[in-house]
């Protein structure tokens, strides 16, 4: 009897039943530099991933001809790490363009989920560690508010596009002094200024009632007692080399994103941009971010290339006097006048 091609995988129509293809493909097949240069991840790493992901992958994938865990885990490694959904990468791993979309899409949602596992302030403060950095005591975390640069909404919505002009998610991060991304929030259109972004954070609502250390975000920032900004004028030497320790230690979330934007190329902005929705760029960057951590935290390197331009200066906020924090301008000066006098 003859089978109606409407029900057949668009896989075994492009490359047939013979062929290495969905649950078939055999990672101890190839080599650990295959892996490495296809997927940019180690085979022992790749292998953790798979059983971490594998109940949500098999839970998306109820069908008669599913793709296996191992298939989908590869295919959105491969365009998470090139940003490319190219034939070349399917043909490595033997699926369609159509089906690669469709790995990347259930990945991606399994990672979603596997963020509030991964990506949390509920640990130990780290001050030592950042205090070896520069010297400057008592940080929880850094801050910083970043931009993904995406397709444009098909809507006349104006709020993604920032100041640079150009459409974009804004993606605030806070991490400690190894990379560890503490928190990250991807879902923020890039119009929004990043004053405003905090404001309406998570981290903003976690933090309004800790008694014990300070974010540290640059001069795009107001002074709170829980967030130390840079001393706007600098006079004397304390307040220098206040500033300088705040850089030097404020850089770990600048180079931390430049690691996860050269590891996972689909976010970097210079080769191009999501093609796709707010929303759906918002998941792929955040399940990025939890990749990062999850790499982390297996040993894996957080810094994967080193700054050799200039750091951008960022705008200072230009705060009205009755927006300014005493309290915490007492406490600047008393953190300046014990550690950098």
């Amino acid at each position: 009897m003859a089978i109606p091609i409407a029900i057949l995988d668009c896989d075994l129509l492009l490359h047939g039943r013979g062929s290495k293809i969905l649950d078939r493909f055999d990672l101890d097949s190839v080599s650990d530099n295959f892996l490495l240069t296809n997927f940019g991840f180690p085979r022992d790493f790749i292998l953790y991933l798979v059983d971490l992901l594998r109940e949500a992958l098999c839970r998306r994938t109820q069908r008669s001809r599913a793709i296996s865990p191992e298939v989908q885990v590869l295919a959105a490694l491969g365009f998470y790490t090139s940003g490319s959904f190219q034939t070349s990468m399917g043909d490595t791993i033997g699926i369609s363009q159509a089906s690669m979309s469709r790995c990347v899409s259930n990945v991606t949602r399994a990672l979603v989920e596997k963020a509030p596992q991964f990506i949390t302030f509920n640990r130990e403060p780290s001050f030592e560690e950042f205090e070896r950095v520069a010297g400057f005591p008592g940080v929880l975390g850094v801050l910083d508010c970043v931009q993904v640069a995406i397709k444009a909404p098909n809507s006349e919505d104006s709020t993604y596009v920032n100041k640079k002009g150009f459409h974009s998610v804004a993606c605030q991060l806070v991490c400690d002094a190894r990379g560890l991304l503490l928190s990250t929030e991807t879902h923020w259109p890039g119009g929004l200024e990043d004053t405003i972004v905090l404001e309406r954070s998570a981290v903003h609502k976690h933090l309004q009632d800790n008694k014990e250390g300070w974010l540290l975000g640059d001069g795009r920032y107001p002074l709170r007692k829980w967030l130390m900004t840079p001393v706007e004028r600098p006079e004397s030497p304390a307040e220098f080399q206040y500033n300088l320790a705040h850089v030097a230690t404020h850089e770990i979330v600048d180079r931390t994103f430049r690691a996860i934007q050269t590891r996972f190329r689909c976010l970097d902005g210079t080769k191009g941009y999501l093609q796709y929705s707010p929303e759906k760029s918002s998941s792929i960057l955040l399940a990025c971010c939890v990749l990062h951590n999850i790499s982390l935290q297996s040993g894996l390197d957080a810094w994967t290339l080193e700054r050799t331009e200039p750091l951008e200066q960022p705008k200072i906020l230009d705060q009205k006097p009755e927006d300014r924090d005493s309290e915490a301008e007492e406490l600047r000066k008393q953190i300046i006048h014990k550690h950098f006098s």
